[in-house]
């Protein structure tokens, strides 16, 4: 049995998140000593690490939270983790799709500003003024 200092170093977690853990339903309530001090158990220490690696999937703790519910309920088949790990996979695709028209919006504008930069550097800059039809305009 270990106290949550010693697990949070042992997953290197802060203790806060430990609790808050305990607090949002992740983890249950662990055993105390009478002192009032909680005592982690190897199950206690293996469902935090496990939720320590889902997160490092990127999965959120509301997804965390329902697969360790049907972990809990012994089914967690291969098919229901599937479609859950599919689905991120889509979320993150969807992602990349949202950052990269994000990424063209902005290249536009940085080769304004540095072309601005080679004229007069300390001018100020409207590159972001521009309403998007101006963007092939001059900026003076």
């Amino acid at each position: 049995m270990l106290q949550v200092g010693e697990v949070a170093r042992r997953l290197g977690l802060n203790p806060q998140t430990i609790y808050f853990y305990e607090r949002i339903g992740l983890i249950p309530a662990p055993q105390r000593t009478e002192a009032g001090y909680r005592l982690f158990d190897e199950s206690d220490i293996e469902r935090l690490h496990f939720i320590v690696r889902a997160k490092s999937l990127g999965l959120r703790l509301e997804e965390i939270k329902e697969i360790l519910a049907l972990k809990d309920g012994r089914s967690l088949t291969c098919q229901a983790l599937y479609k859950r790990l599919n689905r991120k996979v889509r979320d993150i695709e969807e992602n990349i799709r949202q950052l990269q028209a994000l990424r063209d919006d902005l290249l536009p504008l940085l080769e304004r500003c540095q072309a601005n930069l080679e004229h007069n550097p300390h001018r100020e800059c409207v590159v972001l003024e521009a309403r998007p039809k101006e963007a092939n305009e001059s900026d003076e």
